[in-house]
């Protein structure tokens, strides 16, 4: 059984700027602490919904990493996603009611449980949080034509290089490291997600080591060179 759920305020939360709409009034505020309904534990490992489940609720990840996969029609599980603290999570289901794919724990991880019917009712009366479901949205969307780029036209240094740049970047936004970074996906999850063989991935780890651009032990990695790193990926840009 797991764990039952409690009650939170966003007021005193300091992911709300990550996931919530800035520069509330008072009373706004104190409206948005009615939107969160509860926190949610989920174990590494559990699902945070499957893919066909009623879709009932955005979820806000506090604490933790996930990834979304969906079951290809040849039985392969394909990442299509990783999600970090301070992000949504379950915006697949809001097109048709039903997930379009599973989110997995790749951590211990708790999440803020949003049910959407108090989300569209807030959002009449809070115009800020409409126009912040409409960024995260977008955002989405955006990260979708990121994804076609970078399995459609890129080599595999240029995905991988890609693929830290963006993870690094996202975690500083919540205070980490601007070089360090603890990967908490597999390399086969990594080459699920940017189309790519595990020993692809491991290849090319190899040669990022070989040429200084980052430091590797086991899931520890310290990127030595961002310079280096940003000019593979602009090299594509060049062809």
């Amino acid at each position: 059984m797991p764990p039952p759920p409690y009650k939170v305020a966003c007021s005193n939360c300091n992911l709300r700027e990550l996931c919530l709409p800035s520069g509330l009034s008072e009373a706004d505020a104190r409206k948005l602490d009615e939107l969160v309904a509860t926190r949610r534990k989920v174990k590494r490992g559990a699902a945070l919904f499957n893919n066909g489940a009623p879709f009932m609720a955005l979820y806000a990840i506090r604490t933790g990493f996930f990834k979304t996969c969906i079951l290809t029609e040849d039985g392969r599980n394909q990442v299509t996603g990783f999600q970090m603290a301070g992000e949504i999570i379950g915006l697949d289901g809001i097109v048709g009611d039903r997930h379009t794919c599973d989110a997995i724990a790749l951590e211990d991880a708790e999440v803020c449980v949003m049910p959407f019917d108090r989300i569209e009712a807030l959002s009449r009366e809070v115009p800020a949080l409409q126009s912040h479901v409409h960024k995260i949205l977008s955002r989405e969307i955006v990260r979708e034509h990121g994804v076609m780029l970078l399995l459609g036209s890129m080599r595999a240094e240029e995905r991988l290089a890609t693929f830290l740049l963006n993870l690094v970047q996202r975690l500083h936004a919540r205070g980490f490291s601007q070089s360090e970074l603890v990967l908490r996906m597999t390399r086969e999850e990594i080459g699920s997600y940017l189309g790519l063989k595990l020993e692809t991935v491991s290849r090319t780890f190899s040669r990022f080591v070989e040429e200084g651009l980052v430091q590797v032990k086991q899931r520890h990695v310290r990127i030595l060179n961002t310079a280096g790193l940003r000019s593979i990926v602009n090299a594509s840009a060049c062809r």
